[in-house]
């Protein structure tokens, strides 16, 4: 947390490329692992989220100067990583599901095989069901949800009111409820 203060203190006063380096270097060790974390789970793939992370930190560089201290530094790299996610969104069609990292922590190394295929299935449908949310709801349910971020942080990174949060937070939920519910029901007429 001293870290980042430091990072936002230093920014305004970045004179000559190479504290400006240093700087990025610091902001890069820093951010990369929360901003490539999020980008996995909006677009659900290892290698297109390595590359957007890597454009996230470019965006960064280019617009470093127009930082300002009204938001936190870690929310406004974030509101870019964001606006990279739905940039590649509108490109690219999502087809793929995300990835098991999330729940990677989730695992008991206890469980029995049985218990760990039902786990799997469970994840996998609740990547389907999140996959097949509009960003917007994908967007606030990861950073809520999964990130477990503040509503004024969600706020700023999405760019719209608390309230909104709230209630795309909520409307999320039950959406997530709605989708596992009819996934389960035909995957138990399947069996």
């Amino acid at each position: 947390m001293e870290e980042t203060k430091k990072i936002e203190y230093i920014i305004p006063i970045i004179n000559g490329e190479k504290q400006l380096e240093s700087t990025i270097q610091l902001i890069y060790e820093q951010y990369h692992k929360e901003v490539y974390q999020f980008l996995i789970c909006f677009i659900g793939n290892r290698n297109d989220a390595e590359d957007l992370t890597h454009e996230v930190f470019i965006r960064i560089l280019k617009s470093l100067s127009k930082f300002n201290k009204t938001s936190g530094l870690k929310t406004w790299i974030l509101s870019i990583a964001k606006h990279v996610a739905i940039d590649h969104y509108r490109r690219k069609k999502f087809y793929s599901l995300f990835t098991d990292a999330f729940f990677m922590k989730l695992t008991s190394k206890d469980d029995s095989p049985i218990e760990q295929l039902e786990t799997k299935e469970t994840k996998l449908l609740i990547w389907e069901a999140i996959s097949k949310m509009k960003p917007n709801y994908r967007a606030v349910l990861i950073l809520r949800g999964i990130n477990e971020l503040s509503i004024k942080e969600t706020a700023e990174i999405l760019e719209c009111s608390e309230s909104k949060v709230k209630v795309n937070y909520h409307r999320s939920l039950g959406m997530l409820e709605k989708t596992l519910s009819s996934l389960m029901e035909r995957g138990a007429v399947n069996e």
